[in-house]
């Protein structure tokens, strides 16, 4: 694939389109999803009009990985990232365009939250503590800078915003949603799978700062669904370039969302083009995080 192409759209008019999302387009396949990731990409909630080269090849492959690193401590919902093993109701034509970009995957009921584990103080997490030091109605102690690594990883769950910003919510509120002993669980199980991915990374020179899982249930049985210690669900950033007090070189979209800062845009659609430079440094990171924690590429 050129480094000046990639895949906007996923259209497969032979297949039943569940939804569409701002990066993956999810296809009904008898009593299976089929996941397929774009190259789009998102910044401020705001589809942008370029495609990221690889990005969705990349999302894919770091999922598969993950989902297999953490089976010890929960299941998920992939089924196969093969299309060699895909059922005879996707069309072969399809393959092509499907190949290391789609998960099959069961069907699940989503939990109306996200969870997110937070290892270091960065992002809107830093924001929320600089003026209010807590996050989530986690009171945090003073003398934090940003990007700083807090004594321990916190919880800090988010609504399931259909469109728009996810919102913080409250540990109460997620119990009012899911139930106590649900939540009780998500908890336990997401900083298992944080302690145990952040472990894995530092060996491979990155630090997971944050990241955000997505739970569902099939049969009453809470499992892992959505994508997987991606950059688009975490923030990587290079272990040898960390110094606390500052921002931190990152391996995810974050090098996007500064070129767009710096513009006079609103952040509302239609948001502007990205310059082929930032598109091909953007690509390369993605790129760079697979094979440093895979030792793969696309």
């Amino acid at each position: 694939m050129s480094i000046n192409k990639g895949l906007y759209s996923t259209e497969m008019p032979k297949l039943k389109l569940h939804g569409r999302g701002k990066v993956r387009d999810i296809y009904e396949v008898g009593d299976c999803f089929l996941i397929v990731a774009s190259d789009r990409i998102s910044a401020f909630d705001v589809v942008l009009p370029n495609c990221i080269p690889h990005k969705g090849s990349t999302l894919t492959k770091l999922s598969e990985f993950w989902f297999a690193h953490t089976t010890d401590i929960i299941q998920n919902h992939l089924i196969t990232c093969d299309v060699a093993d895909f059922p005879d109701s996707i069309p072969t034509e399809y393959h092509a365009q499907l190949k290391d970009r789609s998960m099959l995957v069961k069907k699940a009921e989503p939990l109306q939250v996200e969870c997110v584990v937070r290892g270091y103080l960065s992002g809107s997490g830093w924001k929320k503590y600089a003026s209010a030091e807590e996050l989530c109605g986690i009171r945090l102690r003073e003398g934090y800078v940003e990007s700083d690594k807090l004594d321990e990883p916190i919880f800090t769950p988010t609504t399931k915003a259909t469109s728009g910003h996810d919102m913080d919510i409250h540990i109460r509120e997620v119990e009012n949603i899911v139930g106590r002993e649900t939540t009780a669980k998500l908890m336990e199980t997401s900083f298992k799978i944080y302690e145990k991915a952040a472990r894995k990374a530092e060996t491979k020179g990155i630090i997971i700062a944050d990241t955000k899982f997505e739970f569902g249930l099939i049969d009453g049985e809470i499992i892992l669904i959505d994508e997987l210690l991606t950059p688009d669900s975490s923030r990587f950033w290079p272990a040898a370039e960390y110094c606390p007090g500052r921002s931190q070189a990152s391996f995810d979209k974050q090098f996007v969302r500064d070129y767009l800062e710096g513009l006079d845009w609103d952040k509302t659609p239609p948001a502007p083009e990205l310059p082929e430079e930032i598109i091909q440094k953007t690509s390369q990171k993605y790129l760079q995080a697979l094979q440093l924690l895979t030792n793969s590429e696309v």
